[in-house]
């Protein structure tokens, strides 16, 4: 992704996995193998693979600099991480996630904020780091922003001794640790980051996906930008609005999120940032004959 100039704030992307390809029903069970070959020509090779026909995806970052603050929206899979049942990212090590936010000029001790859109393993693993056997924050001097409500509902699941560890481990190991540090805050669902209302970055509630799913907004100069967590995975769900993705908590909430996000912005000048969409990522919701379509950026 190219990067993003909203008025005077900056908008870069900071990957981890470039490109990830899945079956189809990893992350819609639902979804038939005619809707993928119905959709195959449209989407391109980039999306669809021409042969396997999975789906691409990608894990990345949003490093969003306003001119007051280095902020860092999502953080990822993160390294050295224990998830048995993910067996993609168990273990995962690599440097390029930090080597990429080197590449744009800095380092874990130049953030200011981390915004985490919703607490599942794959938005908090860099949230933390190992360091001499115990979880560490890896953003020294960074305030980590939770919802509120998202983070004690995964508390609540934590406390009552599941089976098997709440996020796959992640809740453990890559929030709590921030929490025993002092360095998180718990805010509500809609909550004004940095700025104010001409010039800013802000939360707005966008549940169903997860109970606390929040939006990241991003604006300055009449120029505007929404981080949308994992309210959309993969263009396709713009062309079977029906999909129910693996990990949503309700479903039914989740799709009603994406249809208000998409009557609120289609055919506007916001930008969508998703968290999954491979290069080069950003672009604009159009209204269209079967309802909305994704348009990325040239």
């Amino acid at each position: 992704m190219k990067q993003l100039h909203l008025g005077n704030t900056t908008v870069d992307k900071v990957v981890e996995i470039d490109n990830f390809w899945v079956d189809p029903t990893w992350l819609y069970p639902n979804i038939e193998p005619s809707a993928v070959l119905k959709h195959q020509e449209a989407l391109g090779p980039t999306l669809i693979h021409p042969e396997t026909k999975k789906l691409n995806l990608s894990f990345h970052s949003y490093l969003v600099r306003t001119g007051t603050a280095n902020i860092l929206v999502d953080t990822c899979n993160g390294n050295h991480k224990d998830r048995p049942r993910a067996k993609w990212q168990h273990m995962f090590k690599s440097q390029e996630y930090l080597r990429n936010l080197a590449r744009l000029g800095l380092g874990p001790e130049d953030i200011d904020m981390v915004l985490c859109t919703h607490l599942h393993t794959d938005h908090v693993g860099w949230n933390t780091v190992l360091s001499d056997g115990r979880w560490m924050p890896t953003f020294p001097r960074a305030k980590y922003i939770f919802a509120r409500e998202e983070f004690e509902h995964f508390l609540r699941q934590h406390q009552s001794g599941p089976e098997f560890p709440v996020g796959q481990g992640s809740f453990l190991d890559s929030v709590l640790p921030v929490v025993e540090a002092g360095q998180a805050l718990l805010v509500d669902s809609n909550h004004r980051v940095d700025g104010d209302l001409a010039k800013g970055v802000w939360l707005e509630d966008a549940k169903g996906h997860t109970p606390g799913h929040v939006t990241v907004h991003v604006k300055d100069n009449g120029q505007h930008g929404v981080m949308t967590g994992d309210i959309f995975h993969h263009p396709i769900i713009f062309l079977e609005p029906g999909l129910i993705n693996t990990g949503d908590w309700n479903p039914t909430q989740a799709r009603e999120t994406r249809q208000r996000l998409c009557e609120r912005f289609a055919d506007t000048s916001s930008v969508l940032l998703t968290m999954h969409f491979p290069a080069p990522t950003a672009g604009r919701i159009h209204s269209c004959s079967h309802g909305f379509k994704f348009k990325y950026l040239s």
